[in-house]
């Protein structure tokens, strides 16, 4: 079996909530652990038909993995969130 070799490492940060939703799916589907997870969804991704170029301008902030409205509730504590008051 060859190695697999990942020279990059790809630092991301998530709310509680986006978290809390990859930790959901990835249990869902028996991933290994978080990399993979987000390596298959990136993979599905990647391979998805339908999705628009970003405008112009767009920064970071403009995409999340949660609806704001679901952000609303810590998913973990079920306390609101700051942003949220």
């Amino acid at each position: 079996m060859g190695v697999l070799s990942r020279g990059e490492r790809l630092q991301i940060m998530l709310t509680d909530d986006e978290l809390a939703a990859l930790d959901d799916w990835r249990f869902i589907k028996r991933m290994p652990s978080r990399a993979a997870a987000v390596r298959e969804l990136l993979k599905r991704g990647l391979a998805a038909e339908g999705f628009t170029t970003a405008k112009r301008g767009s920064r970071s902030k403009d995409y999340g993995v949660v609806e704001a409205a679901k952000a609303g509730a810590n998913r973990r504590t079920g306390r609101a969130t700051p942003s949220a008051a």
